[in-house]
């Protein structure tokens, strides 16, 4: 017992509840102590199994988004390597039948009939095209638009109400799949 408890003992006051022995508490903490370092060290060990656990997650996550980059990589070039060959195929009877009416030119003496071989090797041409979603765009007369066309140059306009618009198409433009390929050259009037 401390001095400060004998005096209050001697005056008739009892001790203050939730107050104790300081000596008993330190008593207390030392065996206390030594059972805490146990739990501490497990606590920490438990710690560490987990902070490796996750770092072998982590690697396993890193080297399969690595891998998935590179299998996508490799997926994607095939496709673009790939992607034209559907066309081709299909423009290779165009190729075919631009040969043999280049045959019949050398001894063709009817000219309708050159004219009409070459006509639907054309028309053959532009719908094998269309079949694959190509489509041409339709300027002629439209307003200038320049995310549509490109303005070689500007020409008087022939009539008030042609200023702004396409007086001519140069180069038609073309649309794939509704995206455009190629913009049509124009000359705008003025």
């Amino acid at each position: 017992m401390t001095e400060k408890d004998k005096d209050m003992q001697a005056n008739g006051q009892p001790e203050a509840e939730g107050f104790q022995d300081i000596n008993s508490d330190e008593n207390m903490s030392g065996s206390t102590h030594l059972n805490d370092a146990v739990p501490e060290e497990n606590e920490l060990d438990k710690v560490k199994s987990e902070l490796d656990e996750l770092r072998k997650k982590y690697l396993l996550l890193n080297a399969d988004f690595d891998n998935f980059k590179k299998r996508n990589a490799k997926e994607r070039i095939e496709l673009i390597n790939t992607a034209n060959k559907e066309v081709i195929i299909a423009l290779l009877d165009v190729l075919d039948d631009s040969e043999r009416a280049a045959k019949q030119l050398e001894t063709a003496t009817d000219i309708n009939v050159v004219k009409d071989g070459v006509s639907l090797v054309f028309n053959k041409l532009h719908s094998v095209l269309q079949s694959k979603g190509l489509k041409p765009m339709e300027s002629l007369n439209e307003e200038f638009n320049a995310d549509l066309h490109d303005a070689i140059t500007e020409i008087p306009a022939p009539a008030e109400e042609k200023i702004g618009k396409v007086l001519d198409v140069l180069q038609k433009g073309y649309y794939l799949n509704d995206k455009i390929i190629r913009h049509a050259r124009v000359v705008v009037g003025k």
